[in-house]
């Protein structure tokens, strides 16, 4: 029994002290217009596979460039002064890709 509840009190102890990772979420239309997302911040730098048209980066808090790999016919796009705060996701929404 002392087992049991002790691991029950890990298992609880782990679900208590989950966080939200920081991070730079996002779309592009079309869909399969872009490869690649990168997210640049001075040295550091986060690379994500563009999949069904949807983008998901881990960095930590700071200000970013984020520049979308896009595919012919279509042009890169480049945002820049992208804001994450600590344990937040920041939304970039739909990005459209123009020809």
């Amino acid at each position: 029994m002392f087992t049991t509840g002790v691991a029950l009190a890990m298992v609880a102890g782990l679900f208590a002290f989950t966080t939200t990772q920081s991070g730079i979420v996002g779309k592009v239309a079309p869909a399969d217009g872009a490869s690649t997302v990168w997210a640049i911040s001075g040295s550091d730098s986060a690379k994500s596979a563009v999949t069904s048209g949807s983008f998901s980066l881990a960095v930590k808090a700071g200000t970013y460039k984020v520049i979308v790999d896009a595919k012919e016919p279509y042009k890169d796009v480049t945002l820049e002064n992208v804001e994450v705060k600590d344990g937040q996701a920041t939304d970039l929404g739909e990005i459209s890709l123009q020809q």
